[in-house]
């Protein structure tokens, strides 16, 4: 069984601290990645490097046939009515809405 390497950091008094080269080496970590800490019911928290959210490929997809079109037919480009914006402007008025809350079929 391999054996375990223990480092150890300090906190600041704004509580930020220096991730140890050797943990730096370990998780493959350079200037500007993401770290992800998972916090088991024991207490133990487990550091690991951040994997970025994959992109939506449809999503890039259309959004580069958005570009495409636009550059080639820049005259198809039409401003949206001022009582359009008004009219959805008042369809949402006072509505709240949590971009972070998880979505749930039992909100229907």
């Amino acid at each position: 069984m391999p054996a375990t390497l223990e480092v150890e950091s300090t906190l600041t008094d704004r509580y930020q601290t220096t991730v140890p080269e050797t943990v730096r080496r370990a998780l493959k970590l350079g200037k500007r990645d993401k770290i992800h800490y998972s916090i088991r019911p024991d207490g133990e928290v487990v550091l690991s490097r951040a994997v970025p959210a994959e992109e939506d490929p449809l999503l890039e997809q259309f959004l580069a046939f958005l570009a495409r079109d636009i550059a080639n037919h820049p005259d198809r480009l039409q401003s949206v009515d001022a009582a359009l914006v008004q009219r959805i402007q008042s369809l949402v008025e006072g509505a709240v809405v949590d971009l972070d809350a998880p979505l749930s079929a039992d909100d229907e």
